[in-house]
């Protein structure tokens, strides 16, 4: 197969904080945007609808956040999700989408990969809300193991992870194992590390990115490493001035990795704006030629992994009573 090369665009953007409605206008445009870039998809970061809740590194209780919260979250049978759905088919262009998901009553740090048709052909739940996030979200169940997806014309193989999962080492060995060829890294906004301070540098701007960039080099694939800005009116929305996470504004830190971990290209602030970059795809097969960790650098023989991908609902009907 000749080797191509791919247009991807990675937001750095602000949601429109705790609205639904003025957040998936957002999505739109910035979908637009992206198509008119000529970009064959475009990447948000993790709950990019409505907002990543930033409060509850600062109180692990908000009844009013928490219930506009829940409110203004994205249900994937929604006429919300349709609308960014035709506004990818209609500008031709694939999507990975960073949201809350709304299920009823409960809430899910999710991901969508939404084909240039409009389609989803992929949808998972992060696998365990990190710390304070446990406070809104819950857990996934085989959802979170979500296939790798092969973009339609026999495009790349793409897959997702969020947050922290890159710190998970048997999940991002599942994904990864998947052949991936592009991986999007969805992150909230990252607050930079503060020397000196009592907080975890694995948890900032610097130390999530090298954990992007660490996940680039053991898949051999692009990281599309996607943050969000935060800037006064959400610090006033959701009321976490002071606070030392997520209390004063956070400018975005995207950027795009190459395969041997390396930064590509990042944006040219900390602004609003999409990151462009054409991905030669022969530097994946480059990079695996030396280390293909799924591949011939495994050892199944002595190493192996088992998973269960099966949902597990909390209703299951057993065959004995049908």
């Amino acid at each position: 197969m000749p080797s191509k090369t791919v247009r991807v665009a990675v937001t750095q953007h602000e949601p429109v904080w705790l609205d639904l409605a003025a957040t998936v206008a957002k999505t739109c445009t910035l979908i637009a945007e992206a198509a008119q870039a000529k970009a064959t998809l475009v990447v948000f970061p993790e709950c990019w609808i409505p907002g990543y809740p930033a409060w509850i590194w600062s109180r692990p209780v908000d009844f009013d956040l928490g219930v506009k919260y829940v409110e203004n979250s994205l249900s994937v049978n929604s006429p919300q999700m349709r609308q960014i759905c035709d506004a990818a088919a209609e500008h031709g262009i694939n999507v990975g989408l960073g949201f809350s998901e709304r299920d009823g009553e409960s809430v899910y740090i999710s991901q969508a990969l939404i084909d240039d048709k409009g389609s989803i052909q992929m949808k998972r739940r992060k696998m365990k809300p990190t710390h304070m996030e446990r406070t809104i979200f819950g857990d996934a169940s085989g959802d979170c193991l979500a296939s790798v997806v092969q973009l339609p014309d026999d495009g790349p193989r793409v897959g997702s992870l969020s947050c922290w999962e890159h710190i998970q080492p048997l999940l991002k060995y599942y994904t990864l194992s998947q052949q991936e060829q592009i991986h999007i890294a969805a992150w909230p906004p990252l607050d930079p590390f503060v020397d000196g301070s009592p907080g975890f540098w694995s948890m900032s701007e610097q130390g999530c990115r090298n954990l992007s960039q660490t996940y680039a080099a053991e898949a051999g694939a692009f990281v599309l490493h996607c943050t969000a800005v935060l800037s006064q009116p959400g610090i006033d929305a959701m009321k976490t001035a002071g606070s030392p996470i997520m209390g004063s504004p956070v400018a975005g830190s995207s950027a795009i990795i190459g395969p041997d971990g390396r930064i590509l290209k990042a944006a040219e602030s900390g602004s609003e704006q999409l990151i462009i970059a054409d991905l030669d795809m022969s530097l994946v097969t480059k990079t695996k030629t030396f280390a293909d960790a799924g591949g011939h650098y495994s050892r199944p023989d002595m190493l192996w992994l088992g998973a269960d991908p099966t949902s597990k609902p909390v209703v299951r009907i057993s065959k004995q009573s049908q």
